[in-house]
């Protein structure tokens, strides 16, 4: 793993070093690493990213489950003004080493949830909170209170088409 593999957040956890009853991890985004998401994902700001994970060791390899939070700021599709929201993810990914992930997915492709990778005996909790809170981000972002109405040009007044609809109602 190289930082520029691994993205602007990275916490590092050696799995051999999980206590058999588990282990519960914070991670905290610093502001630079926010600033840097943010201009990955291409939002104006994050102003807080955090994850808090259990994780245990399973007969697969390690199974994470926990919540990402983050306080954002977004831009409307609608008016392109920039309003601010929170996000809040759920998270349950169980990773494995290379050599005990399945050869074949089975049969029913639906299914089918392949382990993430442990790779050099760790995996990345920060890349994990960064990938959940993409996750968790609206592609097309709305204002609160914006709604998308659809307006016939042919039902407005002023419309060049409303004279002639009016001639045509003459006939």
């Amino acid at each position: 793993m190289t930082p520029d593999t691994i993205g602007p957040l990275s916490r590092l956890i050696d799995v051999m070093k999980i206590p058999p009853r588990g282990q519960e991890v914070h991670v905290e985004a610093t502001a630079e690493e926010c600033s840097a998401l943010a201009r990955d994902f291409g939002l104006p700001a994050i102003r807080s990213l955090s994850g808090d994970y259990k994780l245990h060791s399973s007969a697969k390899g390690i199974h994470v489950t926990g919540v990402v939070k983050a306080s954002i700021t977004q831009v409307c599709v609608m008016t392109l003004d920039h309003f601010d929201s929170v996000i809040e993810e759920e998270v349950e990914v169980d990773f494995a080493e290379s050599s005990g992930m399945p050869a074949e997915p089975p049969t029913d492709i639906n299914e089918y949830e392949p382990p993430d990778e442990i790779v050099n005996g760790q995996i990345d909790l920060g890349a994990l909170t960064a990938e959940f809170l993409a996750l968790g981000l609206d592609p097309y972002p709305r204002k609160p209170g914006v709604e998308f109405s659809y307006r016939d040009p042919a039902d407005e007044k002023d419309s060049p088409f409303a004279a002639l609809n009016k001639l045509k109602g003459e006939k």
